[in-house]
This record gives C-alpha cells, sequence and structure tokens, in this order.
C-alpha cells in the first residue's frame, strides 16, 4: 500500500452512533485523549491522519474531529471483533469537547466491564 505524500490531506470518514450501546462499545477511553473505533474495510497504518464527522445519537450536530490511528482491527480479528481503526482525538479544543461530550453521555457505563470492539 502507498503511503500518503508528505502533505496530503487526511482522509474523512464519516461515523453515525446510533445508540448509548453502540457509543460505549466505540468509545475508547484508555487512549490519553480519547478516540473511537471506526469500522472500516479500507486499510491504515498506526500514525495515519484521520479527519471524522460523528453524529452522536439524536443530536443532528456532525461533530468534526480530527485524529491518528493508533489501533488497527485486521479482518477476521480473534474473537469475532469487527475490522476497522481506533482513532485517538486530536489534542485541540474540538477532540477535548468530544471527549467531554460522549464521556457526559455514558457517564456510568464508563466503569462497565462489557466488552467493546477494541477491549
Amino acid at each position: 500500500m502507498a503511503t500518503p505524500a508528505a502533505g496530503a490531506r487526511p482522509s474523512v470518514l464519516s461515523l453515525n452512533i446510533t445508540s448509548k450501546s453502540a457509543l460505549y462499545a466505540a468509545y475508547m477511553p484508555f487512549l490519553e485523549r480519547g478516540g473511537l473505533f471506526v469500522p472500516t474495510t479500507r486499510e491504515y497504518l498506526p500514525g495515519d491522519e484521520i479527519f471524522m464527522l460523528v453524529t452522536l445519537m439524536d443530536d443532528p450536530t456532525r461533530l468534526p474531529i480530527a485524529g491518528t490511528v493508533v489501533w488497527v482491527t485486521p479482518a477476521g480479528a480473534q474473537g469475532n471483533k469487527p475490522q476497522g481503526i481506533g482513532v485517538q482525538f486530536s489534542a485541540d479544543e474540538s477532540g477535548q469537547a468530544v471527549r467531554d461530550k460522549i464521556e457526559a453521555i455514558l457517564g456510568a457505563h464508563l466503569g462497565s466491564s462489557r466488552s467493546t470492539h477494541t477491549l
């Protein structure tokens, strides 16, 4: 796979999370700045820059989030985990705002032992 040229625009992904359980499964609170698992069949490498447009449940606002691929789940992964990537939110205000919003929605669920798409 070719790597993007220096200065290339990051990939844009759209993610629509329709329920609290789907948000719990996708959210990656163990990352320093938080992040989301994005199901995709497209190949990415750790370090790839990603731009996401995320919709959370009933809120029609599409939240723009820049981030970096930090996790890759290949096709056919152990435990029937879906193929996709984990994207750590950027350190800017939009990344922090989305993390705060997700953690407010999930609240007490953050300490749950239910499995997620990544762990």
